[in-house]
C-alpha cells in the first residue's frame, strides 16, 4: 500500500500541497492555554505552532493542522475551521485586538492536536488542584 503526506502541517494529509488549506484555530480560556503553551514547551519533542491572543487576555488561539475542526470535542475550548479558506500565517497579527504569543517563524507550522489534547487536558488537572487549595 502507498501512502504519501505532506511536508506542511497546516495542509490536510488528504489535500496536496498546491491546494494549501491553511489551518484551523483552537481556542481556550487564556489561563488553560497559557498553562498548555508551558507544558508543550517543556514536553520533550512535543513541538507547539504559533499561538494567538486577543488583547484583552481572555482567550489563546493555537494553529493547528486544516481539517482539525472536524473531530475536535474538548470541552471548554472550540476549533474554527477554515472550510477551504485557510488561515493564513503571517508574522503580522491577523486581526485588531489580537497579537501573536508565539508567532510563525518562532514556532512549528503547527500544534499536533492530539498533543495540544493532552496538555490541555493536563491545564485543566493542574488548575483544578491549584483552585481546590485556596
Amino acid at each position: 500500500m502507498e501512502t504519501s503526506q505532506s511536508n506542511d502541517p497546516c495542509t490536510p494529509p488528504e489535500a496536496s500541497a498546491a491546494d494549501d488549506a491553511g489551518c484551523d484555530l483552537v481556542t481556550v480560556p487564556a489561563r488553560q492555554g497559557l498553562e498548555a503553551v508551558d507544558i508543550l514547551r517543556r514536553g520533550a519533542g512535543e513541538a507547539v505552532g504559533p499561538v494567538l491572543h486577543d488583547d484583552g487576555g481572555g482567550t489563546l488561539g493555537f494553529v493547528v493542522p486544516a481539517g482539525t475542526a472536524a473531530g475536535w470535542d474538548v470541552p471548554g475550548s472550540t476549533c474554527t475551521g477554515t472550510d477551504g479558506r485557510g488561515l493564513r500565517l503571517d508574522p503580522q497579527p491577523p486581526g485588531n485586538g489580537s497579537d501573536w504569543l508565539l508567532p510563525p517563524g518562532e514556532a512549528d507550522p503547527a500544534t499536533d492536536p492530539a498533543v495540544l489534547r493532552r496538555a490541555l487536558g493536563e491545564a485543566a488537572r493542574l488548575i483544578r488542584a491549584a483552585d481546590s487549595c485556596r
